[in-house]
């Protein structure tokens, strides 16, 4: 079973990453879009991890907060 994301987590709470995980800021639009690209290549060819990072952005961006600077560097440079 995968991991609760999106609006299930937001309801309960959990996804408060520590402050040391954090990147500089919220995601821009850019990164965002580009996850949702990613999650569905990914989820295509069952890339696990990278279903998670994009999740942490994706999840980052609809609760306003910071997402992990590693996981935006992930989604980004995906395709190249």
């Amino acid at each position: 079973m995968l991991p609760q994301f999106g609006t299930a987590v937001r309801k309960k709470g959990l996804n408060k990453p520590a402050a040391t995980e954090l990147g500089g800021g919220a995601p821009d639009k850019a990164s965002v879009d580009a996850a949702w690209l990613v999650l569905e290549a990914a989820n295509d060819l069952g890339d696990h991890a990278a279903i998670e990072a994009c999740r942490r952005v994706i999840d980052a961006e609809l609760n306003g907060t910071a997402a992990r600077g590693s996981d935006v560097e992930l989604v980004v440079g995906y395709f190249r």
